[in-house]
């Protein structure tokens, strides 16, 4: 990066920061990536400073232009950025005023404290966008998923012990649902986030009249009835990051339900429970161990969502003890927000990547599924039917349990005389609960993993528009 003088030190200045000051304090090497934004931002923020007549046309034309090559320039990456301007707004300034003398006057009425946060949010716009859509073609993976074993059984687990018998699809749109959760949430952010702050100056607006309103509608701040949204107070404007805190802890929660479905393939995956096969191109090797095949993406996934929570308490630390307004601190606000972006979207898209790209070993699932322990509720609820209090019906059914274990029988191989050995409540079709089949087709209630029930949310999120 090139030295250059920084045009943001005002006369006041005898002399320029000293060399460690300098790159102690810029931002530009992270902070480019707002490029887009400042410059879309400067052509709306010029457009209204000619419309309130501080441009005229002419100068208002040569700046658009000048953005625009400059721009150009950025994309084809034939921009020099040069530290010494501390970040990517006064780069671009800089270089736009050597070019169209009008440029100096681009800054009129305008602080880089809005300025930063006007990028900021139209930045985070574009992301929470691409985000959801993301999450929403992971969301159709497991759909498809679903839907290509939508006849299988595995048990379900609790404790990371055999449970109750569940349909694998019902165990993946539980993961649909909270991701249906998620994309909410970043829908909702989103309006929080969608609020313009230009125009409130570095702390207290402007005197010149500016016209907020315009810029809002430019830039696309507005709301579903195309009404613009500006900030209300000045001094909150230049020193929220509330929006960012929240994007945050948005990403933190999305990345602990990644965290949590990454966790289930690498136990699918797993010679203990082989109900899984990931594709190779989705595995890694053993640099020591030949016969390794790890689940090395769902692993990194797991381990990102720490990542993305420790940006959000960095978020929240860096905002608690700031006094009114803006203050140097928010610099590093940048870093933790574009690295929260940047590893949930890598990450979503990775796990959809590998939930398209992995198969299921039905018979060994249907084995596991087979399990008649996984019954004993049913069995439970067997005897409520025929009258018993459940806390009874329970007690008696772990003693139907112990009786199997000690025979060294299969819960459902025990016998009637056996069964009525515990109690009489137990009668001829008391067996007839292990038909699996049966059992699934008996679980009707909304939000059930039972045949019908399944059948109807697989169909209803198939129909879902993503």
């Amino acid at each position: 990066m090139k030295k250059s003088s920084p045009v943001s030190r005002s006369g006041r200045f005898l002399g320029d920061p000293g060399a460690d000051v300098a790159r102690f304090t810029e931002s530009v090497s992270f902070d480019w990536r707002l490029w887009r934004q400042d410059i879309l931002g400067s052509i709306a923020h010029a457009t209204m400073l000619r419309e309130i007549g501080v441009l005229s046309k002419e100068e208002q034309l040569a700046i658009v232009k000048g953005l625009d090559n400059i721009g150009r320039e950025i994309a084809e990456g034939k921009f020099q950025w040069q530290a010494a301007l501390e970040d990517v707004h006064m780069n671009i300034e800089a270089e736009l005023t050597r070019r169209v003398p009008a440029g100096a006057k681009l800054h009129t009425g305008r602080s880089r404290n809005d300025q930063v946060a006007l990028d900021l949010r139209m930045w985070l716009r574009d992301e929470i966008f691409e985000l959801a859509r993301e999450i929403r073609s992971l969301q159709r993976a497991l759909v498809e998923l679903g839907e290509q074993n939508a006849d299988l059984l595995i048990p379900g687990y609790t404790h990371l012990q055999r449970a109750q018998p569940v349909y694998f699809t019902h165990h993946l749109l539980a993961y649909v649902e909270m991701l249906a959760r998620d994309r909410e949430r970043l829908k909702d952010c989103f309006k929080r986030v969608n609020v313009c702050p230009l125009g409130s100056g570095a702390i207290a607006g402007s005197t010149l009249p500016l016209n907020r309103e315009l810029v809002a509608r430019l830039l696309g701040f507005v709301d579903v009835k195309d009404r613009p949204q500006l900030t209300q107070n000045s001094m909150d404007a230049v020193s929220d990051r509330d929006f960012a805190i929240e994007f945050c802890g948005n990403a933190a929660l999305l990345g602990v339900h990644l965290s949590r479905l990454a966790e289930d393939v690498i136990l699918w995956a797993s010679a203990e429970f082989n109900f899984i096969k990931i594709a190779d191109a989705y595995t890694t090797g053993s640099s020591l161990m030949p016969q390794k095949k790890n689940p090395d993406i769902a692993e990194l996934a797991r381990g990102k969502s720490g990542r993305v929570i420790g940006n959000l308490v960095s978020l929240l630390t860096l905002l608690k003890g700031l006094p009114m307004t803006y203050n140097r601190d928010l610099q590093e606000d940048k870093q933790r927000l574009f690295d929260s972006a940047d590893t949930t979207r890598t990450t979503v898209r990775l796990m959809t990547a590998m939930m398209k790209n992995m198969s299921v070993n039905a018979a060994v699932c249907t084995r596991a599924a087979s399990d008649p322990t996984l019954l004993a509720t049913d069995l439970a609820d067997y005897l409520v039917r025929k009258g018993l209090p459940f806390r009874r019906a329970h007690h008696i059914v772990g003693a139907v349990v112990a009786l199997a274990e000690q025979a060294g029988k299969p819960l459902n191989r025990l016998t009637l005389e056996e069964l009525q050995s515990v109690d009489k409540h137990f009668a001829g079709d008391a067996l007839k609960i292990f038909d699996l089949k049966h059992a699934m087709a008996q679980r009707n209630i909304l939000g059930a993993p039972g045949t019908k029930q399944v059948r109807k949310q697989l169909a209803r999120w198939r129909e879902i528009r993503y």
